[in-house]
């Protein structure tokens, strides 16, 4: 599944600090290509370096970057979908706050399951799993424009978010403990249900209002 964006509710204004961070993003990514492995490694969190108390930084850093073309993509699309209206909830400082904190927190949840580990880290799953988790408490009933992969196939439905991220949300714990191999490191999924956890919980102290007017027709 491929979510695409919010069906339910018209945005009042442009998302600029949801569009500010798919650019950072970029850059960073950029970055990555230019500088090579040497830059990627001092960036991403080891484990083994910050539960020794080095390189603290890089629970920051490390959100902003990522392995591969896919990895980028794939993120950057979960985040254009779910982001503006938790931006539009919160207001723009109040939301770039919670996304650095829950991608802060995500890095935290993955050292806590492996603090010895010396795999690298990185990637904004975790931070954009916390807004997925603010969607959910926010926006349960909203329908996601999700594209749907049959094989070869696929299939454009609108799918309420709390099923959309629910089921996300399952097959994240079901691969607990997993680390996928890339590139530079590994991706974790104690980050993504750490992140996606925070979320939940945190919505409510960061949102400024969370909008009910605005809603768009649409047929099923």
């Amino acid at each position: 599944m491929m979510p695409l964006g919010d069906e339910t509710r018209k945005l009042e204004r442009f998302p600029i600090i949801t569009g500010a961070l798919i650019a950072t993003n970029a850059l960073c990514f950029l970055a990555e290509i230019t500088l090579g492995q040497t830059f990627v490694l001092r960036w991403s969190v080891i484990p083994q370096d910050v539960t020794a108390g080095r390189h603290l930084e890089t629970l920051l850093t490390a959100i902003f970057m990522h392995a591969s073309w896919s990895h980028i993509i794939g993120n950057m699309i979960f985040l254009w979908a779910f982001g503006p209206e938790i931006e539009e909830a919160m207001t723009s400082l109040r939301y770039l706050l919670f996304y650095f904190s829950g991608g802060i927190v995500s890095m935290i949840a993955q050292i806590a399951a492996d603090p010895a580990g010396t795999i690298p880290y990185l990637g904004a799953s975790g931070a954009i799993a916390a807004v997925m988790g603010a969607f959910l408490v926010t926006y349960p009933r909203d329908r996601i424009r999700t594209i749907l992969f049959f094989g070869f196939f696929f299939r454009i439905t609108l799918i309420p978010a709390a099923l959309l991220i629910g089921f996300w949300f399952v097959t994240q714990l079901a691969n607990l403990g997993t680390v996928t191999d890339v590139k530079s490191g590994g991706v974790a999924y104690m980050a993504h249900v750490g992140g996606l956890i925070f979320g939940a919980l945190a919505a409510r102290l960061f949102e400024y209002h969370a909008r009910n007017s605005g809603r768009r027709s649409y047929s099923s």
